[in-house]
């Protein structure tokens, strides 16, 4: 018999010549070819210079246009999804972790030839003194302080992804980061110079501006907070670089700095940039590492917690959170104790270690039933029962627990001040979501009705992810009257806030 005769093509199941000896007719394995992005694509000035500043963004948006490629196939080539690369050419998230980095320039076949680019910024002494500030095992000394929350500030670390960079900030070095504010030895904080002098009134005024600015985030949202933030942030650094001060009031000064950059850092990462809000969370790290104050590490480190189990690494979060625990033992504060049991419990919860997640839950609540401790700080006003309530839901929300966490945001929800609408709306809206994952269709569309009629002139990218995975789960019931209802008034509502 003749090789071949007879035999039908495994992908449509049409005939194969007997001449073919693949198991696939000659279309289908036309139609399956993996597409290459051609060397003209690479031939261009404006992708040469994307290269030399790292902006991937550029990259693959000239590249692909050049080549007449889909989005769709740069994500069979690159294994990113399709969402992540619309997002990327359009500004909206960016290209960070080394693998990834690799993933995509493999994927896009860049030529070898065009490698050297990538190397330019390397060369640049202000590189180079960036790397060598950032670089947790250095001596954190309050000049290197300085520099990397000036970096942060003026956006240079966001646009300067180097090789040195991502090795220092990426994975590992955030655990570094955090081990290493425990460890680290404390260096001096003074200066004489013919500057302003720096007063207990001046940083009186300048803590109140701080504190001013983290009420009215529970209110209205980062968005409108964010950029406010970076101009008082400015203010503080060039006091630390110019100012007069001696060894105590510099570590007051660098004190009322680490709270503004873990505030700043906080309304960048609630308005969606979390890189800059990563970069700033560091640098602030290191001020309150130069402040003395160990509850303004642990400050620091639980917003890094957040970061870690909402955007990183949830293993991260945990560390972190164990961590300022440990920074803090001495100190009769049980309201932050409690607070970062509630970030170390979210943690747990992500990796799904249901035992640990709730033993920390347990262990925040009697610590919040015990009222504030003497040395609580200011900033921690808003620890209440309610907030370790609306934590425990989340977490059990994280465990596949909706019915249960449905009921926590239920006891949560009453504890709330209604001035606080960002932070009401952030939890009512994981409630409906409980609600309607928990098959509780009429509970969740009224809840959701209510989170609604709260978020205007709210601005929060984080509430706005809840709000898109309340109205998700809605979705799953849109043939019930009262879903259905929720989701025309919230598609009215996200437009809004999308414009």
């Amino acid at each position: 018999m003749s090789r071949g005769l007879g035999r039908a093509c495994v992908q449509c199941g049409l005939p194969v010549s007997r001449y073919n000896p693949d198991t696939r007719c000659s279309t289908c394995a036309r139609s399956d070819a993996t597409p290459t992005i051609p060397d003209r694509a690479w031939r261009d000035e404006e992708v040469h210079r994307a290269l030399a500043a790292w902006d991937f963004a550029t990259v693959v948006r000239v590249v692909r246009r050049r080549s007449g490629l889909s989005q769709k196939v740069v994500r069979e080539l690159t294994g990113l999804t399709q969402g992540f690369i619309s997002d990327l050419e359009r500004g909206l998230k960016q290209v960070n972790g080394r693998e990834t980095i690799i993933n995509l320039l493999t994927g896009l076949g860049l030529p070898p030839d065009l490698r050297p680019l990538l190397l330019v910024p390397f060369k640049q002494t202000e590189s180079q003194r960036l790397v060598d500030a950032i670089d947790p095992a250095m001596p954190w000394t309050a000049a290197r302080m300085v520099t990397s929350l000036e970096a942060a500030v003026g956006g240079a670390m966001n646009g300067l992804n180097r090789r040195s960079v991502i090795a220092a900030l990426g994975g590992a070095g955030l655990t570094q980061y955090i081990l290493q504010a425990a460890v680290a030895p404390p260096e001096a904080v003074a200066a004489a110079r013919n500057g302003i002098s720096v007063s207990d009134q001046l940083l009186n005024s300048l803590q109140s501006t701080t504190d001013a600015l983290r009420h009215a985030d529970a209110s209205h949202g980062s968005g409108n907070l964010a950029r406010a933030a970076v101009a008082h942030l400015k203010v503080l650094l060039r006091l630390l670089q110019e100012g007069n001060y001696n060894e105590a009031t510099g570590r007051r000064l660098a004190a009322v700095t680490a709270d503004t950059a873990i505030q700043t850092g906080w309304y960048h990462f609630d308005s969606g940039a979390h890189i800059a809000a990563r970069n700033l969370l560091l640098g602030a790290l290191r001020a309150a590492h130069a402040s003395g104050d160990s509850r303004l590490r642990a400050g620091a480190l639980s917003f890094l917690a957040i970061y870690g189990y909402s955007v990183g690494d949830p293993r991260d979060a945990v560390t972190a959170a164990r961590t300022a625990r440990q920074v803090i033992a001495d100190q009769d504060a049980p309201a932050l104790h409690a607070m970062l049991l509630t970030r170390q419990a979210r943690g747990h919860a992500r990796l799904r270690e249901d035992r640990q997640a709730l033993a920390a839950l347990e262990e925040a609540q009697a610590l919040c039933a015990r009222g504030r401790g003497e040395d609580d700080p200011h900033w921690l006003y808003w620890i209440n029962p309610g907030e370790i309530m609306g934590q425990t839901g989340s977490c059990l929300l994280d465990l596949g627990r909706p019915d249960q966490a449905a009921l926590a945001f239920t006891d949560a929800r009453n504890a709330f001040s209604t001035d606080e609408v960002r932070t009401r709306a952030q939890f009512l809206s994981r409630a409906a979501t409980a609600q309607m994952r928990a098959g509780n269709v009429d509970a969740g569309s009224a809840i959701g009705h209510e989170v609604l009629a709260l978020v205007t002139g709210v601005r929060s990218a984080r509430l706005d992810d809840n709000l898109a995975t309340m109205l998700t789960e809605a979705h799953r019931y849109s043939s019930a009257a009262p879903a259905r209802e929720l989701l025309e008034r919230g598609q009215i509502v996200m437009e809004e806030r999308a414009a």
